[in-house]
């Protein structure tokens, strides 16, 4: 008996851990506002999680997930190379204190 339960339980463990996995997706799903930007040079589409403190969108081909930082005026996110900086519905996006996305404004907002 006690070898089956120790072959059974470790089935039993990944089935938890499988769900979860599952279930802190949904919540950080539920957590994600999307917003809409359009900006000078393309629109820009940005998944805020203010649980995370956090933001992630796709530039140059890249998953880019910024970490919220210290910001004089409206909000900042960094990943020490790129830069999201958001002030009412105006955004900016810098990589390596250059500006590589101006003027975005922000177009709509869904949860």
């Amino acid at each position: 008996m006690t070898k089956k339960l120790l072959l059974v339980l470790p089935l039993m463990l990944t089935g938890c851990s499988y769900y979860n996995s599952l279930y802190n997706r949904f919540v950080d799903n539920m957590n994600t506002d999307t917003l809409q930007y359009q900006c000078d040079e393309k629109p820009l589409t940005v998944h805020l999680n203010n649980a995370r403190q956090e933001v992630n969108f796709i530039y140059d081909n890249k998953n880019l997930v910024l970490k919220q930082g210290m910001s004089a005026s409206g909000t900042r996110y960094s990943d020490g190379i790129y830069v999201f900086w958001s002030k009412g519905n105006d955004a900016t996006v810098y990589y390596q204190d250059r500006v590589v996305l101006n003027n975005c404004q922000l177009q709509t907002a869904q949860r």
